[in-house]
C-alpha cells in the first residue's frame, strides 16, 4: 500500500472510531451504533489485509490445546461415561451454561488465578471472558433462577490462560466434571458424600492408589492468625501454601517473605504446622495447643474435621482419606472444608486428579439481597486422568476399539452389494450395529480383515448359494469359526450370540 494511501485509511479508521465513541456515549439507538461498528470493521480489515502481505499459514493446534483422534475420544467417552454413571448413582441431575461469562460474574472470584482468566473483546457493548471453572457460573446459576436446593452434575469445557504441561495433562482449554450438592442441610453429611463420590469415581476409572487430602479453611485462618499473619493477608498466604504439594518449601518460604512482606520468624511458624498431616491423631494434637485453641475458627474447624472423619468412616473411604494442614486449594470462594484426590501409584506424575470443597458465600455474591446458598461440591480433572489411562494403555500395548459394530456384512462374489443392503437396513431396524464395504465388489479377503482389525465380533458372509438356499454364513470373527443360518432365523442368532459375547 502506497504510504499516502495507507496515511488515508488510518485517518478514516481514526475518524470512524470517533463516530462510534460518540454515538454510545450519546447513547444512540442500537441499530446506527451497529452500522457505524460495521464500517469501523471493515476500514480496520483493509487496513489489516494490506497490512499483512503475502503469509503461509503454519497448521497447529494453539498452544495448550490438542486435537483427539478417534482412540482418544473412545477412551474419553468411556471415561466421562464411568464419571456421569457414579454421579447418577448418588442422585445428581444435569445443567449447562454458557461458555463465556459477562466479566464482572468472574472477577474476584478466584483470587491470584484471576489472571488467568480469557477475556474477550468488547462485542454488542458486553465485556465477556470465557468460564474459568464450572463452580462460579454455577452460583450465578442458583442466583439468578432462585434456586435454593439441588444436586447438579455439570460435565464442560473451561479456559485458562496457564502456562500448559500437556504430557501431564494440563492445557488451557480442558473439560472438567463437577458434582455439587447446594441446600441448607445438616453438618458434613453433603460433605462426605462428596468425598465417597471421588473415591467412587476413582475407583471406577481403575487409576490405581490414591488418596484424598482434606483440611479446612478455618483451621487453616485460625493457624495464619496463630503464627501473626495479618488477617488482610490470610488469602495470599494461603495461595503460597497451596504450591507446597509441588514447590519445596524454601520455596514457598521465600515467595511469602520477599514477594508478599511477611515477617520470616511468622513464615517459621506456619510451616511447624503445614508440616504435619495425620487422621483423629492429629485433631488430638491441635486440640492440645492451646494458642490455637484460642481461635474460635479453630475450635468450629476441628469439630467439623473430627465430625467428617466420622462420617467417612461409615461411607468406608476412612482407608483412603488423610487430614493434611498443607492443603490450602487457592482459590478465594473456598469457606469450610477442602479435599483435594492424588493418585500415590501413577507414572505420569499428573499430581491432583480431583478436588473441592465447601463455598458457603460464593452464591450471595450475586444476590442483591445478599441470600446464600450454601454448597459442597468436587471437580474432577478428567485430562489428567486421561493422561494417566492414555500412558497405561501405551505401555501395555494395547488398542482401544473406536467404533461399536456389532456385524459386518461381507459378500463373497461380486455384484451382491444390494443384498448385503437388505441385510444391513434388517439389522439396523433390530437396533444392532453394523455396517459393509462402500465398494460394490470388496474382496473377501479384505472384508474379513478389516473385522480383525477392528474388533468386530461377527461378519455375516453372502454368497450366491447360500442366498439361494434362503441362508446366510455367521463368522464368528475372534474364532474364525462359520455356521450357515436361515435368513428368517438371522437376527435371533445374532442377538444370542452378542448377549454370549458380552
Amino acid at each position: 500500500m502506497a504510504d499516502k494511501a495507507r496515511e488515508d485509511l488510518l485517518r478514516q479508521v481514526k475518524e470512524q472510531g470517533d463516530l462510534v465513541r460518540k454515538l454510545k456515549a450519546a447513547k444512540e439507538n442500537e441499530g446506527k451504533i451497529a452500522e457505524e461498528v460495521s464500517k469501523l470493521l471493515n476500514l480496520k480489515a483493509q487496513l489489516g489485509e494490506e497490512n499483512a502481505g503475502p503469509h503461509k499459514i503454519i497448521l497447529k493446534t494453539p498452544k495448550g490445546t490438542r486435537d483427539y483422534n478417534p482412540e482418544h475420544m473412545a477412551l474419553r467417552l468411556g471415561v466421562l461415561e464411568k464419571i456421569i454413571s457414579v454421579f447418577k448413582r448418588h442422585g445428581a441431575e444435569t445443567i449447562d451454561t454458557p461458555v463465556f461469562e459477562l466479566k464482572d460474574v468472574l472477577t474476584g472470584k478466584y483470587g491470584e488465578d484471576s489472571k488467568l482468566i480469557y477475556d474477550l473483546k468488547d462485542q454488542g457493548g458486553e465485556i465477556l471472558s470465557l468460564r474459568y471453572d464450572l463452580t462460579v457460573p454455577f452460583a450465578r446459576y442458583l442466583a439468578m433462577g432462585k434456586v435454593s436446593s439441588i444436586k447438579r452434575y455439570h460435565i464442560a469445557k473451561v479456559y485458562r490462560r496457564d502456562n500448559p504441561a500437556t504430557t501431564k495433562g494440563r492445557y488451557r482449554e480442558f473439560y472438567q466434571c463437577d458434582f455439587d450438592i447446594a441446600g441448607q442441610y445438616d453438618p458434613m453429611i453433603p460433605d462426605a458424600e462428596c468425598i465417597r463420590v471421588v473415591s467412587d469415581a476413582l475407583e471406577s476409572l481403575d487409576l490405581g492408589p490414591f488418596i484424598i487430602k482434606l483440611n479446612h479453611r478455618l483451621i487453616l485462618d485460625a493457624i495464619f492468625a496463630t503464627c501473626g499473619v495479618p488477617q488482610d493477608k490470610f488469602r495470599t498466604i494461603c495461595s503460597s501454601v497451596d504450591k507446597l504439594d509441588k514447590t519445596p518449601w524454601e520455596e514457598v518460604k521465600k515467595e511469602m517473605v520477599e514477594e508478599k512482606g511477611l515477617d520470616e520468624e511468622t513464615a517459621n511458624k506456619i510451616w511447624k504446622y503445614v508440616s504435619k498431616s495425620g487422621g483423629t491423631d492429629l485433631i488430638e494434637e491441635l486440640r492440645k495447643d492451646e494458642n490455637l485453641m484460642k481461635q474460635k475458627s479453630a475450635v468450629s474447624g476441628l469439630d467439623s474435621m473430627e465430625l467428617l472423619l466420622k462420617y467417612c468412616n461409615i461411607y468406608k473411604v476412612l482407608d483412603k482419606i488423610v487430614f493434611d494442614l498443607s492443603l490450602a486449594r487457592g482459590l478465594d470462594y473456598y469457606t469450610g472444608i477442602i479435599y483435594e484426590a492424588v493418585l500415590s501409584g501413577d507414572d505420569v506424575g499428573v499430581g491432583s486428579v480431583a478436588g473441592g470443597g465447601r463455598y458457603d458465600n460464593l452464591v450471595g455474591m450475586f444476590d442483591s439481597k445478599k441470600k446464600t446458598v450454601p454448597c459442597v461440591g468436587v471437580s474432577l480433572g478428567v485430562e489428567r486422568i486421561f493422561s494417566v489411562l492414555e500412558a497405561k494403555l501405551a505401555n501395555k500395548g494395547e488398542k482401544i476399539r473406536t467404533t461399536e459394530v456389532e456385524v459386518f456384512v461381507a459378500s463373497a462374489q461380486k455384484n451382491l452389494h444390494e443384498h448385503r443392503m437388505h441385510v444391513l437396513s434388517d439389522l439396523w431396524d433390530a437396533g444392532i450395529k453394523a455396517e459393509q464395504a462402500y465398494k460394490k465388489n470388496a474382496k473377501l479377503l479384505a472384508q474379513l480383515q478389516h473385522c480383525e482389525e477392528n474388533g468386530i465380533p461377527l461378519a455375516i458372509i453372502l454368497g450366491e448359494g447360500e442366498l439361494a438356499r434362503g441362508e446366510v454364513t455367521l463368522r464368528e470373527v475372534s474364532t474364525r469359526k462359520e455356521v450357515p443360518v436361515p435368513r428368517d432365523q438371522l437376527i435371533d442368532e445374532i442377538r444370542k450370540r452378542l448377549h454370549n459375547v458380552s
